[in-house]
């Protein structure tokens, strides 16, 4: 089960950047909540198949848990980018979710990297959205494949600290 912890995100690399974590308490408790929920789907979607189906697969069964526990998405969501008040492209989320945050899916066996971290931050700058998720089913265990990605310019905060914008999940997932 997930743990309802504030402080179960730790860095990556274990190092100290000199950047403090964000808590989930500065975030909105209605986004956590769903965040929550979604992670409960990719733990389900993970001790039924495992690892090392194709992408595909994970994505299918994926909405399948969602659509079962009645959680609204889009998928391949397009997002406007621009660029001097111009629009100059688009970026693609893999999901959509409650039209709050991305979550970007990986089927990878290894660990998720500082590519699929800053691709998902450009989408949710060009969203305009707070949170996302990337989950690599991927890994023998789930828990190593989570990883919360924020977007410091959509974050409402009452003071300057640098704030670690991409963290993985400590015990979000026990299996």
């Amino acid at each position: 089960m997930i743990e309802k912890d504030d402080s179960f995100m730790h860095d990556h690399n274990n190092s100290n950047r000199g950047r403090r974590s964000t808590p989930l308490s500065e975030l909105d408790p209605a986004l956590t909540e769903i965040s929550r929920r979604v992670i409960g789907c990719a733990i389900e979607t993970h001790k039924e198949l495992g690892p090392g189906y194709p992408l595909s697969i994970y994505r299918r069964a994926l909405a399948h848990e969602l659509k079962h526990e009645e959680i609204s998405f889009t998928e391949d969501k397009s997002f406007s980018v621009e660029f001097d008040g111009e629009e100059i492209g688009t970026v693609t989320a893999d999901y959509y979710i409650g039209d709050r945050f991305l979550l970007k899916v990986l089927a990878d066996s290894q660990e998720v990297d500082g590519a699929a971290r800053s691709e998902l931050r450009a989408t949710l700058r060009a969203a305009d959205l707070e949170l996302g998720l990337i989950i690599n089913f991927g890994q023998r265990r789930l828990k190593d494949g989570l990883v919360r990605v924020l977007n410091p310019d959509a974050l409402r905060r009452d003071d300057d600290e640098d704030y670690d914008d991409d963290e993985e999940f400590e015990s979000a997932a026990e299996e």
